[in-house]
Protein backbone atom coordinates (compact mmCIF):
# COMPACT_ATOMS: atom_id res chain seq x y z
CA UNK A 1 0.00 0.00 0.00
CA UNK A 2 1.31 3.36 -0.45
CA UNK A 3 -1.69 6.06 0.44
CA UNK A 4 1.26 8.48 1.30
CA UNK A 5 3.97 7.36 -0.47
CA UNK A 6 6.95 9.85 -0.43
CA UNK A 7 5.75 12.14 2.40
CA UNK A 8 6.96 13.02 5.30
CA UNK A 9 5.46 13.09 8.83
CA UNK A 10 5.89 14.45 12.11
CA UNK A 11 4.37 12.82 15.26
CA UNK A 12 4.49 14.30 18.55
CA UNK A 13 4.10 11.89 21.30
CA UNK A 14 5.48 8.94 19.25
CA UNK A 15 6.92 7.00 21.58
CA UNK A 16 3.88 4.56 22.30
CA UNK A 17 0.01 4.02 22.73
CA UNK A 18 -1.38 5.73 19.99
CA UNK A 19 1.37 7.66 18.85
CA UNK A 20 3.26 4.51 17.89
CA UNK A 21 0.13 3.05 16.29
CA UNK A 22 0.28 6.38 14.09
CA UNK A 23 4.05 6.18 13.10
CA UNK A 24 3.78 2.42 11.77
CA UNK A 25 0.56 3.11 10.38
CA UNK A 26 1.75 5.56 8.46
CA UNK A 27 5.35 4.14 7.46
CA UNK A 28 3.65 1.11 5.81
CA UNK A 29 1.87 3.47 3.41
CA UNK A 30 5.21 5.09 2.51
CA UNK A 31 5.88 8.10 4.54
CA UNK A 32 8.90 9.19 6.32
CA UNK A 33 9.03 10.27 9.61
CA UNK A 34 9.92 12.87 12.51
CA UNK A 35 8.84 11.56 15.77
CA UNK A 36 9.17 13.47 19.46
CA UNK A 37 8.43 12.77 22.65
CA UNK A 38 9.85 13.32 25.96
CA UNK A 39 12.93 12.01 27.55
CA UNK A 40 10.94 10.07 30.27
CA UNK A 41 10.72 7.67 27.10
CA UNK A 42 13.57 8.07 25.25
CA UNK A 43 13.66 4.26 25.31
CA UNK A 44 10.00 3.78 23.47
CA UNK A 45 10.88 6.36 21.20
CA UNK A 46 14.09 4.61 20.03
CA UNK A 47 12.03 1.40 19.87
CA UNK A 48 9.24 3.53 17.56
CA UNK A 49 12.16 4.18 15.12
CA UNK A 50 13.84 1.10 15.13
CA UNK A 51 9.93 -0.61 14.03
CA UNK A 52 9.77 2.58 11.54
CA UNK A 53 13.16 1.42 9.76
CA UNK A 54 12.32 -1.99 9.74
CA UNK A 55 9.72 -0.82 7.82
CA UNK A 56 12.20 0.25 5.14
CA UNK A 57 11.10 4.29 5.70
CA UNK A 58 13.03 7.01 6.76
CA UNK A 59 12.96 8.02 10.74
CA UNK A 60 14.98 11.01 12.50
CA UNK A 61 13.67 11.25 16.23
CA UNK A 62 14.44 13.44 19.07
CA UNK A 63 13.66 14.28 22.51
CA UNK A 64 10.97 17.27 22.07
CA UNK A 65 8.47 18.39 24.85
CA UNK A 66 5.48 20.23 23.22
CA UNK A 67 5.56 22.67 25.63
CA UNK A 68 8.92 23.79 24.45
CA UNK A 69 8.17 25.32 20.65
CA UNK A 70 12.37 26.14 20.38
CA UNK A 71 12.81 22.30 21.03
CA UNK A 72 10.03 21.34 18.13
CA UNK A 73 11.43 24.16 15.84
CA UNK A 74 14.98 22.60 16.36
CA UNK A 75 13.47 18.66 16.00
CA UNK A 76 11.64 19.96 12.81
CA UNK A 77 14.59 21.44 11.47
CA UNK A 78 16.22 18.78 12.06
CA UNK A 79 13.78 16.50 9.93
CA UNK A 80 13.13 18.62 7.16
CA UNK A 81 17.10 18.84 6.54
CA UNK A 82 17.17 15.26 6.17
CA UNK A 83 14.01 14.50 4.11
CA UNK A 84 13.65 18.34 2.04
CA UNK A 85 9.74 18.04 3.12
CA UNK A 86 6.52 18.22 5.66
CA UNK A 87 3.96 17.08 4.11
CA UNK A 88 1.92 15.55 8.02
CA UNK A 89 1.40 16.91 10.92
CA UNK A 90 -0.16 14.42 13.99
CA UNK A 91 -0.32 16.70 17.03
CA UNK A 92 -0.65 13.48 19.34
CA UNK A 93 1.15 14.33 22.72
CA UNK A 94 -1.08 14.49 25.69
CA UNK A 95 -1.94 13.45 29.07
CA UNK A 96 -5.07 12.43 31.07
CA UNK A 97 -5.78 12.60 34.93
CA UNK A 98 -8.80 12.45 36.59
CA UNK A 99 -10.86 14.98 39.71
CA UNK A 100 -13.50 17.45 40.13
CA UNK A 101 -12.57 20.38 39.20
CA UNK A 102 -13.41 22.17 42.40
CA UNK A 103 -10.98 19.70 44.16
CA UNK A 104 -8.27 20.03 41.55
CA UNK A 105 -4.55 21.90 42.49
CA UNK A 106 -4.41 24.98 39.93
CA UNK A 107 -0.90 23.18 39.37
CA UNK A 108 -3.07 19.91 37.95
CA UNK A 109 -5.26 22.13 35.87
CA UNK A 110 -2.18 24.42 34.61
CA UNK A 111 -0.67 21.37 33.56
CA UNK A 112 -3.41 19.75 31.46
CA UNK A 113 -3.89 23.26 29.67
CA UNK A 114 -0.04 23.68 29.22
CA UNK A 115 -0.05 20.02 27.10
CA UNK A 116 -2.95 18.96 25.82
CA UNK A 117 -3.65 22.55 24.69
CA UNK A 118 -0.47 24.57 24.47
CA UNK A 119 1.11 21.56 23.66
CA UNK A 120 -0.86 21.15 20.70
CA UNK A 121 -0.73 25.34 19.32
CA UNK A 122 2.86 24.67 19.85
CA UNK A 123 3.00 21.57 17.39
CA UNK A 124 0.99 24.03 14.92
CA UNK A 125 3.38 26.36 15.67
CA UNK A 126 6.56 25.18 14.36
CA UNK A 127 4.87 23.72 11.52
CA UNK A 128 3.51 25.38 9.85
CA UNK A 129 5.35 28.25 8.69
CA UNK A 130 7.77 25.18 7.37
CA UNK A 131 4.66 23.87 5.30
CA UNK A 132 3.62 27.36 4.09
CA UNK A 133 7.02 27.81 2.44
CA UNK A 134 6.98 24.79 0.84
CA UNK A 135 3.55 25.77 -1.24
CA UNK A 136 3.31 21.78 -1.54
CA UNK A 137 0.11 21.72 0.82
CA UNK A 138 -0.70 19.10 3.86
CA UNK A 139 -2.75 18.13 6.14
CA UNK A 140 -2.50 18.47 10.26
CA UNK A 141 -4.25 16.33 12.23
CA UNK A 142 -4.83 16.92 16.34
CA UNK A 143 -5.92 14.50 18.29
CA UNK A 144 -8.82 15.55 20.87
CA UNK A 145 -11.04 13.42 22.37
CA UNK A 146 -15.01 12.57 22.98
CA UNK A 147 -14.55 15.23 25.82
CA UNK A 148 -13.49 17.86 23.32
CA UNK A 149 -17.41 17.13 21.82
CA UNK A 150 -18.98 16.25 25.08
CA UNK A 151 -17.87 17.19 28.54
CA UNK A 152 -17.02 14.21 30.53
CA UNK A 153 -17.64 14.54 34.67
CA UNK A 154 -14.13 14.51 36.62
CA UNK A 155 -12.59 15.69 33.67
CA UNK A 156 -13.04 19.87 33.53
CA UNK A 157 -9.93 20.08 32.89
CA UNK A 158 -9.69 17.99 30.28
CA UNK A 159 -12.48 18.66 28.08
CA UNK A 160 -11.81 22.32 28.43
CA UNK A 161 -8.30 21.29 26.74
CA UNK A 162 -9.92 19.14 24.14
CA UNK A 163 -12.36 21.39 23.68
CA UNK A 164 -9.59 24.35 23.20
CA UNK A 165 -7.72 21.84 20.80
CA UNK A 166 -11.00 22.24 18.48
CA UNK A 167 -11.47 25.72 18.43
CA UNK A 168 -7.93 25.76 17.41
CA UNK A 169 -8.33 23.75 14.75
CA UNK A 170 -11.01 25.29 12.90
CA UNK A 171 -9.25 28.66 13.24
CA UNK A 172 -6.14 26.87 11.50
CA UNK A 173 -8.31 24.96 9.02
CA UNK A 174 -9.62 28.71 7.80
CA UNK A 175 -6.06 30.63 8.03
CA UNK A 176 -4.21 27.73 6.66
CA UNK A 177 -6.85 26.82 3.42
CA UNK A 178 -4.91 29.34 1.16
CA UNK A 179 -2.14 27.16 1.31
CA UNK A 180 -3.74 23.97 0.88
CA UNK A 181 -3.09 22.89 4.20
CA UNK A 182 -5.88 20.94 5.72
CA UNK A 183 -6.60 20.82 9.33
CA UNK A 184 -8.88 18.74 11.13
CA UNK A 185 -9.31 16.64 14.49
CA UNK A 186 -10.05 13.20 15.79
CA UNK A 187 -11.97 12.54 18.94
CA UNK A 188 -11.52 9.04 20.52
CA UNK A 189 -13.22 7.98 23.32
CA UNK A 190 -11.34 4.37 25.33
CA UNK A 191 -8.40 3.29 23.78
CA UNK A 192 -6.03 0.66 25.14
CA UNK A 193 -3.24 2.26 25.97
CA UNK A 194 -1.71 3.04 29.44
CA UNK A 195 -3.72 6.18 29.43
CA UNK A 196 -6.92 4.07 29.60
CA UNK A 197 -6.09 1.70 32.68
CA UNK A 198 -8.05 1.53 35.85
CA UNK A 199 -7.45 4.94 37.93
CA UNK A 200 -8.28 5.07 41.43
CA UNK A 201 -9.55 8.73 41.61
CA UNK A 202 -11.68 7.74 38.81
CA UNK A 203 -13.31 4.96 40.42
CA UNK A 204 -13.83 6.89 43.69
CA UNK A 205 -15.61 9.96 41.80
CA UNK A 206 -17.95 7.65 39.91
CA UNK A 207 -18.75 5.26 43.05
CA UNK A 208 -19.43 8.72 45.19
CA UNK A 209 -21.71 10.18 41.98
CA UNK A 210 -23.18 7.19 40.19
CA UNK A 211 -25.25 9.78 38.05
CA UNK A 212 -21.91 10.77 36.31
CA UNK A 213 -21.76 7.04 34.65
CA UNK A 214 -24.57 8.08 31.87
CA UNK A 215 -22.04 10.65 30.61
CA UNK A 216 -19.94 7.82 29.84
CA UNK A 217 -22.42 5.69 27.42
CA UNK A 218 -21.65 4.64 23.98
CA UNK A 219 -23.68 2.55 20.79
CA UNK A 220 -21.12 0.44 19.83
CA UNK A 221 -20.03 -2.72 22.75
CA UNK A 222 -18.72 -4.66 20.63
CA UNK A 223 -15.74 -4.44 20.57
CA UNK A 224 -16.12 -2.24 24.09
CA UNK A 225 -12.40 -0.14 23.54
CA UNK A 226 -10.90 1.03 20.59
CA UNK A 227 -7.72 0.07 19.57
CA UNK A 228 -4.16 2.28 18.68
CA UNK A 229 -5.36 1.11 15.50
CA UNK A 230 -8.50 1.83 14.87
CA UNK A 231 -7.09 5.38 15.35
CA UNK A 232 -4.05 5.44 13.23
CA UNK A 233 -6.57 4.07 10.32
CA UNK A 234 -8.35 7.22 11.01
CA UNK A 235 -5.19 9.73 11.16
CA UNK A 236 -4.12 7.86 7.58
CA UNK A 237 -7.28 8.84 6.01
CA UNK A 238 -7.31 12.29 6.92
CA UNK A 239 -3.05 11.89 6.16
CA UNK A 240 -3.97 10.73 2.43
CA UNK A 241 -5.45 12.56 -0.38
CA UNK A 242 -8.54 10.60 0.20
CA UNK A 243 -9.74 13.29 2.55
CA UNK A 244 -8.26 16.25 -0.16
CA UNK A 245 -11.78 18.26 0.40
CA UNK A 246 -12.10 17.82 4.03
CA UNK A 247 -10.85 20.00 6.19
CA UNK A 248 -12.07 21.95 9.44
CA UNK A 249 -14.13 18.57 10.86
CA UNK A 250 -13.89 16.64 13.99
CA UNK A 251 -13.86 13.11 13.30
CA UNK A 252 -15.40 10.81 16.35
CA UNK A 253 -13.57 7.92 16.28
CA UNK A 254 -15.93 6.80 19.24
CA UNK A 255 -18.24 3.75 19.29
CA UNK A 256 -21.15 6.54 18.81
CA UNK A 257 -20.01 7.82 22.30
CA UNK A 258 -20.71 11.71 21.13
CA UNK A 259 -24.63 10.66 20.36
CA UNK A 260 -25.32 9.57 23.89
Amino acid sequence: MSRVQGKVAFISGAARGQGRAHALKLASEGADLVLADIAGVRDDLDATARAVRETGRGCVQGIADVRDLPALQDLLARGTGEFGRLDIVVANAGIVSWGRFWEMDPERWAEMIDINLTGVFNTFRAAAPIMIEAGKGGSIIATSSVAGIKSLPGQAHYSAAKHGVVGLVKSAAIELAPYRIRVNSIHPFGVRTSMAEPNPEMERIFEENPTYKAAMGQLLTEPPISEPEDIANAVLFLASDESRTITGVQLPVDHGATTV
